[in-house]
């Protein structure tokens, strides 16, 4: 039996797992889901009710960075996890990301100043900026650390677009470029419809669609 992979196609967590998935090669049944309208079954399984969601044979895993390692322990082509930087990932997800929230969703925060929080933001940009003199983010080639904090700038940067592409970044700027015009990128932003008991089997990665 494959793993089941619940996701949706625009949560940042759930695009880096695909990513890591995508590139293994390790191949899942996909469940796309709408989080406003979450299955029975995924509600019945999954324990903080997010996604994404990997279950399987022994297998129930809740966090991305798992669902990335985990495939990349399968088969790592592109030695991604040579390229594992912690704590950096780390800081991402405990600073940078509620700073993140906090700008760009300021309605469900009334009590933060989300310019604050874009300038608390912005300090961490800044420190990759520098981290990103050689083309990545730990080491000389495009890793795992690369891969689990982008999609996250990504979503950092379309909250205001000009005023991203304004700032003093431009190894910042060419390396998210870079990434949004990769085949790799595009291959998992397919759209698939919303899963409902009872659908075939979507799998993922699908030879015939992504072709990276």
């Amino acid at each position: 039996m494959r793993p089941i992979l619940y996701t949706f196609r625009r949560c940042p967590y759930a695009i880096r797992a695909r990513l890591a998935l995508a590139v293994s090669g390790v191949k899942v049944e996909l469940r796309e889901m709408l989080l406003r309208d979450k299955p029975p079954a995924f509600l019945a399984i999954s324990q903080d009710k997010t996604i994404p969601l990997l279950v399987g044979d022994d297998l129930h895993m809740e966090h991305s960075l798992d669902i990335m390692r985990w495939s990349l322990a399968q088969n790592d082509p592109e030695g991604w996890l040579e390229r594992d930087d912690d704590a950096l990932i780390s800081t991402c997800q405990d600073d940078f990301k509620p700073s993140l929230d906090r700008y760009k969703y300021g309605t469900r925060y009334p009590e933060a100043n989300p310019t604050e929080h874009r300038a608390k933001a912005a300090a961490f940009l800044a420190v990759l900026e520098g981290r990103l003199t050689s083309g990545a983010l730990h080491g000389d080639r495009i890793g795992l650390t690369d891969m689990a904090i982008v999609t996250f700038v990504r979503q950092f940067c379309f909250v205001d677009e000009d005023w991203f592409r304004a700032q003093p970044w431009p190894n910042l700027i060419r390396w998210l470029d870079d990434f949004l015009a990769s085949d790799l990128f595009a291959s998992v932003m397919q759209k698939y419809p919303k899963w409902t008991a009872g659908d075939p089997v979507t799998l993922f990665p699908d030879p015939e669609r992504h072709a990276a």
